[in-house]
């Protein structure tokens, strides 16, 4: 029998809320505006096209992983908006509880490992994540 988060003590589940809570934190302090401003702090007058090309290379290299942390902070606030709505541990797409196990893994997770995969091989196959979540609500 698989153990799903609706079997688990309160308090179990008072600690997913603390690890999103703890992710969020640091992923937030990733994206500290001093750490933008030194990533995208240019010498006045660069010596030549190379360390121009290493600094455009820097922003970008920032610029994506900002946008990878942004997405993950909105997967963990959605996370913690279903422990306020008790829709925490439930699959979005077959609403199965998710495992524990899984839980434990991505806390933030919205759907089982089937339903996962099914959306990663659709995604592969060119179709849009937020249309197969729009067809499925």
């Amino acid at each position: 029998m698989t153990k799903t988060i609706k079997n688990e003590p309160k308090s179990k589940f008072a600690n997913y809320q603390k690890t999103l809570e703890r992710k969020a934190e640091e992923v937030r302090n990733s994206m500290s505006a001093q750490k933008a401003a030194q990533v995208v702090a240019r010498l006045d007058i660069p010596s030549d096209e190379g360390d121009l090309s290493q600094q455009s290379h820097e922003e970008w290299i920032f610029l994506n992983r900002n946008t990878i942390d942004t997405k993950l902070l909105r997967e963990i606030s959605g996370a913690l908006h279903r422990i306020e709505t008790a829709q925490y541990g439930e699959c979005m797409q077959c609403e199965e509880p998710i495992s524990a196990k899984r839980l434990d893994a991505v806390p933030w997770a919205r759907y089982c490992v089937t339903c996962q995969e099914e959306i990663a091989a659709r995604v592969a196959l060119g179709e849009r994540e937020e249309e197969f979540e729009a067809s499925a609500r």
